[in-house]
């Protein structure tokens, strides 16, 4: 758990950091990811559940933190999340085994207690 809240420490600080230094690229990129998410003809539960089978196959540590953090805030269950990493896993092979590793131990952080 430890590891996840370090990710969630560094993630801020970096936000924070660009933030201030007015990045113009990343101010862009947080406009980009506003209207990503949004609701659509996909609801944002859907494109978070897409991003985490996404994150697990990029092996992005952070990416799957954050889009499994979003996923539930945006109402998804274990259930759901769990198959989103599973998609990850048939797409991704072998190697996406071990970002699913770090997927559950995600999901347990964010489902306290659910099963």
């Amino acid at each position: 758990m430890d590891k996840i809240e370090e990710i969630r420490r560094k993630r801020k600080t970096a936000n924070s950091k660009l933030a201030a230094l007015k990045s113009k690229v990343y101010q862009r990129f947080l406009q980009m990811e506003e209207a990503t998410y949004a609701d659509g003809a996909l609801t944002k539960k859907q494109k978070e559940l897409i991003a985490i089978g996404i994150s697990v196959v990029i092996n992005c540590e952070s990416c799957i933190e954050w889009h499994i953090t979003q996923a539930a805030a945006a109402g998804a269950s274990k259930r759901e999340v769990l198959e989103a990493v599973e998609v990850g896993i048939e797409f991704g092979g072998g190697p996406a085994t071990v970002s699913a590793r770090f997927a559950l131990e995600v999901m347990d952080f964010v489902f306290k207690g659910q099963t």
